[in-house]
């Protein structure tokens, strides 16, 4: 059974950007995002994996990363990650 991982990168460049998303294969995710094949954090790039959480079912994966973009989401990454 493969995982799946709901992400938060955190830019190097500026500090201050930060990206959530959702994959199953979090290391080949995140060199896409540094090499700037992600259009929407290639200009903050380099990124660094500030946390992930692995989810055996993709619909919880889905439903978690879709709350840490809400506003009460981002609330609590800011506090807790």
């Amino acid at each position: 059974m493969s995982f799946q991982y709901v992400y938060l990168l955190e830019s190097e460049q500026t500090g201050h950007h930060h990206y959530v998303g959702l994959t199953d294969d979090l290391k080949a995710r995140l060199a896409k995002h540094n090499q700037g094949e992600v259009p929407h954090t290639s200009k903050s790039r380099p990124w660094s994996l500030k946390v992930a959480v692995a989810f055996h079912d993709r619909e919880k994966a889905a439903a978690f990363e879709r709350y840490l973009k809400s506003h009460s989401g981002r609330a609590f990454a800011k506090r807790h990650c």
